[in-house]
């Protein structure tokens, strides 16, 4: 049987591309990223417990990881007491590097999303997921239909966007 910490280690590891996402649109800086990053985790991990398999863990790990980030962004002026991730002795997360061509190409996208407000940034990293709607809407805590108006709006602001580029 798998110690809580293996399980959650490995959860992690298999998944970090979906906190690297979000720490991608919501990060201006590699320190920032990292930050977030282990941010993120500590915070997944404080609320491992509370996941009992509703959903899917990637949908789970979108919800905390989107939260962590909107809380952080939106208390950005206010001293924001973090711990370190290196201070828990069984993490043993070893990062995935990104391919540097696509990272490039992504950039503009990822500048245009940043222009964007909280929930039309997350709506719109879930959607490039291929997240379902109804996923989507589970995420955020909202209605499908809603998700479906604010992504359409969201795609129209980005298009936008990138044509007055």
């Amino acid at each position: 049987m798998k110690s809580k910490e293996t399980e959650f280690t490995e959860l992690i590891e298999s998944n970090q591309g979906i906190v690297h996402k979000v720490c991608r649109i919501y990060s201006d800086s590699p320190e920032a990223h990292e930050d977030l990053f282990q941010e993120i985790v500590l915070q997944l991990w404080k609320s491992f417990d509370s996941f009992k398999g509703d959903s899917k863990f990637s949908t789970w790990m979108y919800r905390v990881g989107l939260n962590t980030a909107i809380t952080l962004i939106r208390k950005k002026n206010k001293l924001i007491p973090t711990s370190s991730i290196d201070s828990q002795p069984y993490f043993d997360l070893k990062a995935v590097e990104h391919d540097d061509e696509k990272e490039e190409r992504l950039k503009l996208l990822y500048k245009a999303i940043k222009k964007l407000n909280d929930v039309e940034r997350a709506l719109v990293l879930l959607y490039l997921e291929d997240m379902p709607y109804k996923e989507i809407a589970q995420t955020l805590g909202i209605s499908e239909v809603n998700a479906r108006v604010k992504m359409n709006r969201a795609k129209d602001k980005l298009k936008e966007m990138m044509i007055s580029k």
